[in-house]
């Protein structure tokens, strides 16, 4: 399992919102590729970028800030957060994002996506954001709710090549309250598509926990900027942990 420290971009400054709520926004730094360069340091091997106002809008908006974190760093780096076409995912790419992450575009248009998903030359760089509210999936930067079930959505791409699932509890993200641990369990069970999950990470001991689980990763964002949980002793606790290669 591997840590994907978060940098959430708005307006090109590093920020987290409570919930999704982009009225709860909470500020952390005006150089994002400066905290790149600290989860470098801290020996993660993956940076986790979401472009807030692209998820919002429909197309990325943070494109400068992402290529000056890439540029910053020596790891990888996947993206997601408005990312609805074709271009969009050649240019990040091109950028030299490792995974592209499609949530809206994909749920919205269920037949490009696959088609997309099986073109060779995108096999295992595209990953399908999942981010549910009560197991249900929510579009457009998490402000439209649907009745789609992340569950039914997870079972269907079973043995696509897709590089991960990205599975958010919304209702535990930017609180501080832990991980629900249930929900995240039962998805990883659900397909065959390795599964990243991210949502209320807040202490080591959820860090030990999820480590149990058939993932892939987990995403850690607000914790890390306040304080709750070190980087480098998640990390090492990860490494040194059979399942953790």
């Amino acid at each position: 399992m591997e840590i994907l420290p978060a940098i959430d971009l708005r307006n090109g400054k590093c920020v987290r919102l409570i919930q999704g709520d982009y009225q709860r926004e909470i500020h952390y730094s005006n150089d994002p590729a400066e905290i790149a360069e600290g989860f470098e340091r801290a020996n993660a091997k993956w940076i986790h970028i979401v472009d807030l106002d692209g998820a919002r809008s429909g197309r990325v908006q943070n494109l400068p800030a992402v290529k000056a974190i890439i540029q910053a760093v020596d790891i990888c780096v996947e993206i997601g957060g408005g990312i609805r076409n074709s271009d969009d995912i050649r240019e990040l790419l091109d950028a030299g994002a490792a995974r592209v992450i499609l949530g809206t575009a994909a749920l919205e248009d269920w037949s490009w996506f696959e088609g997309l998903v099986q073109r060779s030359e995108l096999a295992r760089k595209l990953s399908l954001g999942l981010d549910a509210r009560q197991g249900r999936l929510a579009t457009h930067g998490w402000t439209d709710q649907t009745q789609q079930s992340a569950l039914e959505i997870a079972r269907r791409v079973r043995g696509w090549p897709l590089a991960a699932i990205n599975y958010t509890d919304i209702s535990r993200d930017g609180m501080l309250a832990g991980a629900n641990l249930e929900a995240i369990e039962k998805l990883a069970q659900a397909t065959n598509v390795p599964v990243i999950a991210a949502g209320g990470i807040t202490r080591l001991a959820d860090v030990v926990a999820l480590n149990k689980l058939p993932l892939a990763g987990i995403i850690i964002g607000r914790a890390l900027y306040e304080g709750s949980i070190n980087l480098s002793e998640a990390l090492r606790i990860i490494y040194k942990s059979p399942s953790g290669d």
